[in-house]
C-alpha cells in the first residue's frame, strides 16, 4: 500500500507558508522595497512548488483515479476544480509582485494581502478535502510504484521545510528515503543553510 507520509507533510508546509507569507506582506513597511523583494522571492518559490504539486496530481493521479475509481469521480473532479481556482489566484498574485517589489506602496500591499488571504482560505479547504477524500483513494487504487513516481516527481519544498513540520517518526521516514550522500550533506551543511534562510525571512533586520 502506498505510504502518503511525504504528501501529508508537504501539505502542512503549504499551509504554514501560506500563513507566513500573508503575515510577511501585511507586516512590511510601506516603501521598504528591499523587504518587498525578499518576500516576493519567497512567494514565487512557494507558488512554483504549489503549482507543480497540483499539476502533477492532475497529470498523474487524476487519470488513474478516473480509470479505476469511477464511483468517486465527483471527489476527483472537485480536486481538479480546486486546483484550477488555486492556479488562477496564484497567477493574479504573481502579476502583483513586480509592482510591489518596485514601489512597496500601501495600495499594492493591501491588494496583495487580500489575494493572499483568499488564497489561504481556498488552500486550506482544498488540502483538507484532499486528505479526507483523495489520499484514501490513492492508497486503495494506486500501486506503490505509481505512488513512488508521484512522490519522486514532486517539486517539493526544501528538505528543511519538510523536516520542520514532520514528527520524529515522519522525519525518520523522510530521511530514510534519501541517498546516504544527501542525508550526510543535510547534516553537515544543509540544515545550517536552511536555518539561516528561515531566520532572514522570518526575523528581518532593520
Amino acid at each position: 500500500m502506498p505510504d502518503p507520509t511525504e504528501l501529508v507533510v508537504i501539505h502542512r508546509v503549504f499551509r504554514r507558508e501560506a500563513s507566513f507569507l500573508l503575515r510577511f506582506v501585511l507586516a512590511a513597511r510601506p516603501g521598504d522595497t528591499r523587504r518587498a523583494a525578499q518576500v516576493a522571492a519567497a512567494i514565487r518559490d512557494y507558488t512554483d512548488a504549489l503549482l507543480q504539486h497540483c499539476r502533477l496530481e492532475d497529470d498523474l493521479v487524476r487519470p488513474l483515479l478516473h480509470a479505476r475509481a469511477r464511483l468517486y469521480d465527483e471527489q476527483v473532479n472537485r480536486m481538479h476544480e480546486q486546483h484550477a481556482r488555486l492556479e488562477k489566484g496564484l497567477l493574479t498574485i504573481g502579476d502583483l509582485l513586480p509592482h510591489w517589489e518596485l514601489t512597496a506602496t500601501d495600495e499594492t500591499q493591501d491588494e496583495l494581502g487580500e489575494h493572499l488571504a483568499e488564497h489561504r482560505l481556498l488552500l486550506v479547504e482544498h488540502l483538507d478535502d484532499e486528505e479526507e477524500m483523495i489520499l484514501p483513494l490513492i492508497a486503495e487504487y494506486l500501486t506503490p510504484a505509481e505512488f513512488s513516481q508521484v512522490a519522486r516527481d514532486q517539486a517539493t519544498p526544501a528538505l528543511g521545510a519538510l523536516l520542520e513540520e514532520a514528527s520524529m517518526a515522519e522525519r525518520k521516514t523522510l530521511l530514510s528515503r534519501l541517498p546516504f550522500a544527501d542525508r550526510a550533506l543535510w547534516w553537515v551543511s544543509g540544515r545550517h543553510r536552511y536555518a539561516r534562510r528561515v531566520a532572514e525571512l522570518r526575523e528581518p533586520r532593520d
